[in-house]
């Protein structure tokens, strides 16, 4: 059993130049894991291109080969270090975790 978890972001900024260099920079803390987190499987993050006033900020898309790797990876210090930028600029959160 294979885990995809994907998780998206909004950003507080209301400034619409500050939110993209913060998207950009949390697409790039999470996709400099690859290769350093052992767990993932793959990594993809991105800061979204199209309709910023109504589509979330940021997402990524993380695979592991289960559960428990995917909870490995949530206490991984390169990971726990990305989440704490993500939250200091981060309005709101939403995920989903599913079986490929």
């Amino acid at each position: 059993m294979t885990i995809r978890h994907v998780v998206s972001w909004k950003l507080a900024s209301e400034d619409a130049d500050e939110r993209a260099a913060q998207a950009a920079e949390v697409a790039r803390r999470l996709n400099a894991l690859d290769g350093v987190v052992p767990q993932l499987l793959s990594i993809s993050a991105g800061a979204n291109v199209v309709l910023p006033e109504s589509n979330w900020d940021v997402v990524l898309v993380a695979d592991f080969a289960s559960v428990e790797a995917l909870d490995e990876y949530q206490v991984h210090p390169a990971h726990v270090e990305a989440s704490g930028y993500i939250r200091s600029v981060v309005s709101a959160r939403v995920a989903v975790d599913f079986e490929i």
